[in-house]
């Protein structure tokens, strides 16, 4: 399941994958920001697994994953210096939409106690260079050194799912693919209808 979202991000171009994050963010009721310039979206389940979006001007961007009960829940351990590792390879001023800024709740700090310095939290760390998606560098390496699976302890697949990459992205794939959301066929109707709203006020 992993591999095939991984592949429908990667297939998918950016201005579909900005339209998608947007209406999963509104959907999940995450207010969107604009930091430095750059646009960011995110979704979180109410539990404790959240995904976050970062669009830059120029058609770069920054894909964060977290998923608390994973071995890269480093926010447990309060670790700062290896938080910040697991950003390495990602360009500087993309890293920097994450250093010292406000907490929020899909993103919390970690602190340098020597500096004072922040920085997000996250167990994924992606990127996207103008032309392909990358995982950073130092996310693969500590995963390596650990015995880590990349994919399955950022929660990837999991955090990635809402946004159905690969899949047909209509408001009735949406409710469709909530196995469980609704209680009877009033309420499943009423979630497609305010869902539809949604995708129209994102072209559709």
């Amino acid at each position: 399941m992993t591999e095939d979202v991984w592949e429908g991000l990667v297939t998918t171009p950016l201005v579909e994958v900005r339209r998608r994050a947007a209406i999963v963010g509104e959907i999940a009721e995450v207010a969107p920001m604009v930091v430095d310039g750059a646009e960011r979206f995110a979704w979180n389940d109410s539990g404790g697994q959240s995904t976050v979006w970062y669009f830059t001007p120029e058609g770069r961007a920054l894909l964060l994953t977290f998923d608390h009960e994973t071995d890269l829940n480093l926010y447990a351990e309060g670790d700062y210096a290896l938080q910040e590792s697991l950003y390495r390879g990602v360009p500087d001023d993309l890293v920097h939409l994450v250093r010292n800024r406000p907490e929020n709740y899909e993103s919390l700090n970690l602190t340098d106690e020597a500096t004072g310095n922040t920085i997000h939290y996250a167990g994924g760390v992606f990127w996207f260079d103008g032309g392909q998606w990358r995982e950073a560098e130092g996310f693969l390496a500590h995963c390596e050194q650990e015995g880590l699976q990349p994919m399955a302890e950022s929660g990837f697949g999991y955090c990635l799912d809402a946004y159905l990459f690969g899949r047909e992205f209509t408001p009735e794939s949406v409710v469709e693919s909530r196995s469980g959301w609704y209680s009877d066929e009033t309420e499943r109707a009423a979630a497609l209808s305010g869902i539809r709203e949604v995708f129209a006020r994102h072209g559709g």
